[in-house]
């Protein structure tokens, strides 16, 4: 009985100890939902701006889709006429061709390059950080300036025309040359923007615990079969994840070719948003511009679920 006494009067005085924190636990959880509230406070400006000047002109452009709209005119609904122009009119589908090659020949070469030269910094050695700045340089580099300063590059009487006669091959303007114009736009996206993707695959590999790697060695396995089986495996998430945005970025490719060739020579660098630009601020018609930006981001939200059933099946 006594030892039934003491465990009671334990669980007695254990409650009574585990009383006063109720409302402590209340008064600490008033003060961290006025923190959050306080938090939250000073972060509303920011995100109101957020939605207005974000999601308001996408929800704006894909409302204007529909209608017959011109600068400082009346929007008139059109309902499925601008998209009904679309599917019969030549420059669309020949602006479709021309984003399309050009995304199928950008997006494989910059994540090419930018792989090859992760692995390159991968290791840390003596200018590892300073090759990794350069390596990004271009990144943060702006278009604009990247493009006038290819357009001298692939001049007729420019570096690139004047390497290309010393190989051999076919030398002159490639900016003015309907079948250079988009290989040359092509090698200026590979150098703006592999450094993002180098930037991403760099962190994974510094991911992969070398104990794998030193173990595979030891069993005999060369760099291929390493890099096949090891580093392969480790690095689809962040392939995935660089193709998806190199793959968007390409779509929406205007800047250099804006500056570089403003969609010529006969139209054969005449892009998707190209397009949208010359439709919306050229001849003024917002509507058919709107349906163009509107397929656009359908065709994207497409070409990423298929690259989500591809590379990221696995994940």
């Amino acid at each position: 009985m006594a030892n039934v006494s003491d465990d009671w009067a334990g669980s007695r005085r254990g409650t009574r100890r585990a009383e006063p924190d109720r409302p402590q636990q209340r008064r600490a959880r008033r003060v961290n939902w006025r923190e959050a509230r306080s938090g939250l406070l000073f972060v509303l400006p920011c995100f109101l701006l957020f939605v207005v000047f974000r999601f308001g002109p996408a929800i704006a452009g894909g409302v204007l889709a529909f209608t017959d709209y011109a600068i400082g005119g009346e929007a008139h609904w059109k309902g499925l006429a601008n998209f009904r122009r679309l599917v019969d009119d030549p420059t669309f589908w020949s602006a479709l061709r021309v984003t399309v090659i050009y995304t199928v020949l950008a997006v494989p070469l910059t994540m090419a390059v930018a792989l090859g030269m992760a692995l390159l910094v991968r290791r840390s050695f003596r200018g590892t950080k300073l090759l990794r700045s350069i390596f990004f340089l271009p990144v943060v580099t702006s278009l604009v300036l990247a493009g006038v300063i290819f357009t001298w590059v692939f001049s007729a009487n420019g570096p690139w025309s004047s390497l290309m006669r010393l190989l051999g091959l076919p030398h002159g303007s490639w900016i003015a040359d309907s079948r250079l114009v988009i290989p040359a736009l092509v090698l200026v996206s590979v150098w703006s923007r592999f450094g993002y993707g180098m930037l991403i695959l760099l962190a994974r590999l510094q991911d992969i615990p070398t104990e794998l790697e030193e173990a595979a060695l030891t069993d005999g396995a060369g760099p291929v079969q390493r890099f096949r089986h090891i580093v392969l495996p480790h690095l689809r998430p962040a392939l995935f994840f660089v193709a998806v945005i190199e793959t968007t970025v390409s779509f929406q490719v205007f800047d250099t070719v804006y500056v570089m060739t403003s969609g010529g020579p006969v139209r054969a660098s005449y892009t998707l948003v190209f397009a949208l630009y010359d439709q919306g601020f050229h001849y003024f018609d917002l509507g058919y511009a709107s349906a163009i930006g509107l397929a656009l981001f359908v065709m994207t939200l497409i070409v990423a679920l298929i690259q989500r059933s591809t590379l990221g099946r696995q994940q």
